[in-house]
């Protein structure tokens, strides 16, 4: 007789305590990217977007890249701040709803360093900030962190934790990931540095410790810290900031020392070994090496493995919802991993955790382009 895929869900769904915070069940909304908020400010249909999701059944919600009030921190068009009067009112709204809904949210606070040019809002003039100087056709356009650059960006990542706990938050999310600021600085083909922010992992290290430090004593010893990191980047699939696991571990142990309470191990395919010669994946090795709680994320509910062209729209992006349950479900009761973030599933279908929750797979929706031009379905 064959186990209902209800039964086989219900690992999925149990709570999870963290400090003061409990997490109503293991799945997971990832922090995507969405292009909707003009001028920085998240409005009413933000607020919707992801009171939508809550209301179908995820348990903790990690809001796209929200950028801090550092000069060089914002990349894109039309994405969400985390400062200032009308951006913080508008987040406020978003977690009065997700809450009302039932669920939990974070915001994941993002500086993209180098990845910014001169000629991005809101200062058009500002150019990018990272670990070095990167000139094009004569003219600096990423400015290598100096000292005061180095403090002042911590100072403004505590600012915007010490807001979102003000605001009702239950916790943040450190973008660290995907060849961003925090990455670049652990990358060491990004961090070229000669001082003591380059070279070796200590030095590497240190300017994520400092911010972690820095959001530590803003927020208070109970309010949760997650820290996203990945092998992989945006510009570079095969990138790896650590050949071994001893070599993850003697990155991420000091984050833990320092504050972090929760990792977010990102990979393109959440099934995949995280090194070669062992079957675990990078969430199970996270976790192992840390002993701190795990989210698992990468192309999980879809047929096909996340792309950035999925975004750009340089190619199709539509693929059909592959869930299985059982499968999830052993990894979750082997260990694997803590919670499971699911993406571009849930722009299709907010009801997504509901429905795998309830066993009607049948029902679940096919992610499609228009997923990426629409916020509320």
């Amino acid at each position: 007789m064959k186990t209902s895929a209800q039964t086989l869900a219900a690992p999925l769904f149990e709570p999870l305590s963290l400090g003061p915070v409990t997490i109503p069940n293991r799945i997971v909304m990832a922090p995507m990217t969405r292009n909707q908020s003009p001028g920085g400010v998240p409005g009413d249909n933000v607020a919707a977007y992801y009171k939508s999701r809550a209301e179908g059944g995820v348990g903790l919600i990690i809001t796209e890249g929200t950028y801090i009030d550092h000069p060089g921190a914002n990349g894109y068009p039309a994405v969400p701040a985390f400062h200032g009067e009308a951006a913080l009112a508008g987040w406020k709204k978003v977690v009065e709803g997700v809450h009302a809904a039932g669920g939990k949210i974070v915001p994941q606070l993002w500086h993209v360093g180098r990845e910014r040019r001169p000629g991005v809002e809101p200062d058009m003039s500002v150019p990018g900030f990272g670990p070095m100087s990167i000139v094009e056709d004569g003219i600096e356009v990423v400015k290598a962190m100096t000292e005061q650059d180095i403090q002042d960006v911590a100072a403004s990542f505590a600012r915007a934790a010490r807001d979102a706990k003000a605001i009702g938050f239950d916790g943040i999310e450190l973008h660290g990931a995907h060849g961003y600021l925090i990455d670049q600085f652990l990358w060491p083909e990004s961090n070229q540095r000669s001082d003591e922010y380059g070279g070796s992992v200590e030095n590497r290290l240190r300017f994520p410790r400092l911010i972690v430090q820095a959001v530590r004593e803003a927020v208070g010893p109970d309010f949760p810290i997650i820290f996203r990191f990945s092998q992989w980047k945006l510009s570079d699939y095969e990138a790896i900031i650590a050949e071994t696991p001893e070599a993850l571990g003697e990155l991420l142990n000091p984050l833990a020392e320092d504050g972090v309470d929760i990792f977010h191990a990102s990979t393109r395919r959440v099934w995949e070994p995280g090194f070669e010669g062992s079957s675990k994946s990078l969430a199970t090795w996270t976790r192992e090496l840390t002993g701190c709680p795990v989210i698992a994320v990468g192309s999980v509910g879809l047929d096909k493995t996340f792309r950035t062209g999925h975004f750009t729209r340089t190619e199709d992006p539509s693929s059909k919802s592959r869930v299985n349950v059982e499968e999830l479900a052993m990894w979750r009761a082997r260990g694997d991993f803590d919670l499971i973030a699911i993406g571009r599933a849930l722009l299709s279908d907010p009801q997504w955790a509901r429905k795998v929750r309830d066993g009607r797979l049948d029902e679940l929706s096919d992610f499609d382009t228009s997923a990426l031009d629409e916020l509320v379905r």
